[in-house]
């Protein structure tokens, strides 16, 4: 490996030894990258990849709610502005139990390449809190978020920070958070916040759009293997919104996802998740709070296997789309073993680097990560910043169709950039090439600080 490459890659691994998330997408990220490096000698220079591992600004802040029954609760937030040389800083609010600062860092880094392949003037960033929505009454959730807010408004704006919605963030909470920066501000800001009520600046096909996008890019890539998406078979994770909109347009398109899964295991349903009422129910399914895929099984009499991830199904597609690090080496080679032929990221990270690249290797298997196949949802949430600058609305049949055509070139921007650098048909690194060029670009044309 080029030696400028390696000392920044040890120098992550010292620095963040207490942070394994964000480690492991650096490597992913910068394993990539070599050939690049190699033509240009002015990025050492520069230095520009030490300073781009670095946050530009990262923060937490105490969130104090009270209960229904009147007992308080003291939270952390955080909000990780990672790189901003695109345009103002974009990327979700995920509220879970598990976040911590290894996760906002690695969200924030690697939202900062998918934000860059979308072709929009929008930078990285990511944040959200260790506080858990699930179980929460709606009077709990409002309170927790209008603390949430009182603490971040003052550094998010339309042409600063744009946050959006992501895991335990949907429109309810988001809807809380903008009222209060609304309340605060005393101005109609809308384009402060995406994934927006449609009735208060909102786009369509929003909750949709990163389920939508991901198909699409599977499209791409059917396509370049000669192959329609009609009939194919996927197995996805998950059931909110992302794999939600992952069987709704695979559906349309002739597909069925057959695997859902949560928490408790999953569901294999060899029908599919492939009628309007069994896509409806997911929407039920998420709206009840149980977070429990089981009750999918129960409702539709199909298989369930508890503590379980469904990978060792037999499928045309797999596309994990529910959180990181939820395909380890031991499922890589079950899949492997099984006969996929194409293998789709969509969550964040969704696969460790040692099973990444494990099914890299494989003879005839096609691998897309998930910074390119998931930017779909942030495409959408900076089409609706355009819609409120300009006052615009833009039919869910316009805005799909802008989503068809952003999924398309930043496939052909992944192919591209990584026959440009002698690697094939790679689309893994061909993404984090694309995605890196651009921002170095950018940093590089605006001096070093």
């Amino acid at each position: 490996m080029n030696a400028y490459l390696s000392s920044v890659i040890e120098n992550v691994k010292k620095k963040h030894s207490d942070e394994p998330e964000f480690v492991q997408t650096v490597e992913e990220v910068f394993s990539s990258l070599e050939p690049v490096i190699e033509r240009h000698p002015e990025y050492e220079k520069a230095d520009l990849l030490n300073r781009m591992v670095e946050p530009e600004r990262m923060f937490t802040f105490r969130v104090v709610w009270m209960d229904d029954a009147g007992k308080y609760h003291t939270n952390i937030g955080y909000r990780c502005q990672f790189n901003g040389a695109l345009g103002p800083y974009k990327g979700g609010l995920r509220f879970q139990a598990n976040v911590n600062p290894s996760i906002i860092k690695f969200l924030g880094f690697e939202q900062t390449f998918k934000d860059s392949l979308t072709g929009l003037p929008i930078g990285g960033a990511k944040g959200g809190s260790d506080f858990d929505p699930a179980g929460k009454s709606d009077a709990e959730v409002m309170r927790f978020c209008q603390s949430f807010m009182q603490a971040l408004y003052r550094y998010i704006g339309p042409d600063v920070d744009v946050p959006a919605g992501d895991m335990g963030v949907g429109g309810r909470e988001i809807g809380y958070l903008f009222g209060e920066y609304r309340r605060l501000k005393g101005a109609f800001e809308n384009g402060v916040l995406t994934g927006k009520g449609f009735s208060f600046g909102g786009s369509l096909i929003r909750p949709e759009a990163t389920g939508y996008g991901a198909v699409y890019y599977l499209q791409n890539v059917l396509a370049h293997e000669g192959e329609d998406i009609k009939g194919k078979t996927i197995a996805a994770a998950g059931f909110g919104n992302v794999t939600w909109g992952i069987c709704q347009k695979a559906m349309q398109l002739g597909a069925k996802v057959v695997t859902l899964s949560g928490p408790d295991g999953y569901i294999y349903d060899p029908d599919g998740v492939a009628t309007q009422e069994k896509v409806d129910y997911l929407l039920e399914m998420r709206a009840s709070g149980r977070n429990k895929v089981k009750d999918y099984a129960d409702k539709f009499g199909v298989e369930f296997h508890a503590g379980e991830k469904p990978w060792g199904i037999k499928v045309d597609v797999i596309m994990p789309s529910a959180m990181q690090n939820d395909v380890h080496m031991e499922q890589a080679k079950q899949i492997a073993a099984n006969g996929v032929k194409y293998y789709v990221e969509v969550a964040n990270m969704p696969t460790t680097n040692d099973a990444l690249k494990f099914l890299m290797e494989q003879p005839g298997m096609v691998v897309a990560p998930s910074k390119a196949v998931n930017a779909g949802g942030v495409a959408v949430s900076a089409l609706e910043m355009s819609q409120n600058s300009e006052r615009l609305f833009w039919t869910a049949e316009e805005v799909d169709a802008k989503l068809h055509g952003i999924m398309k070139t930043i496939y052909t921007m992944s192919v591209e950039a990584a026959e440009k650098y002698g690697l094939g048909y790679n689309l893994v690194a061909g993404a984090n090439i694309a995605g890196f060029l651009r921002v170095a670009d950018a940093m590089m044309a605006q001096g070093i600080f």
